[in-house]
């Protein structure tokens, strides 16, 4: 079986090449990294609902999930510089097409009333972020286990030199669009 990253090789480089009329492969857009982030702000008041969610994000990825911490305090909010609310990981590589494949073809898919994903996402430089409002959508996770569904975002990150460039790359993936 073909892996993302020979598929990306084999087909989706030649079809960029064709479509955008570059002289090099090298031109093409490829992607570069994929970023997953959670912040959860009840972690606040109860620690365990962080290590919980850092296992769990490193259960999706396959990659250990690192503590993110506030960078200023918030009275309102009780909260204190330097106090962990979330947890993020950063894929690249043969993880990022391997996590790219099973969000494309299982996870997205498996999301409630799911109708595609909106092309007015992308940022203007052809980087594109998705938010799952209920991160069960993922295989890994056991539903049984779970004691209260995360929502995260996820930020594609391509070397796209712009928004067509970047809806094309992602087209050619099968990626969901409306």
């Amino acid at each position: 079986m073909n892996t993302y990253k020979e598929y990306y090789r084999e087909n989706v480089v030649p079809a960029l090449m064709e479509r955008f009329k570059f002289k090099s492969n090298m031109e093409a857009p490829r992607l570069i990294k994929i970023t997953l982030n959670m912040g959860l702000g009840s972690a606040i008041t109860d620690k365990k609902i962080l290590e919980k969610a850092q296992e769990e994000l490193t259960l999706i990825t396959g990659q250990k999930a690192v503590l993110t911490y506030a960078k200023k305090s918030i009275a309102n909010f009780k909260l204190r510089e330097g106090m962990p609310i979330g947890c993020k990981v950063t894929l690249r590589n043969q993880m990022m097409y391997d996590f790219f494949e099973k969000l494309v073809k299982i996870s997205l898919p498996r999301t409630r009333d799911f109708r595609g994903y909106s092309d007015k996402s992308f940022d203007g430089r052809g980087n594109y972020t998705i938010g799952v409002k209920e991160h069960i959508i993922f295989p890994e996770i056991d539903f049984d286990k779970i004691d209260k569904i995360k929502g995260l975002d996820i930020c594609i990150t391509t070397s796209a030199k712009n928004n067509e460039e970047a809806m094309e790359l992602f087209k050619q993936f099968n990626f969901p669009f409306k």
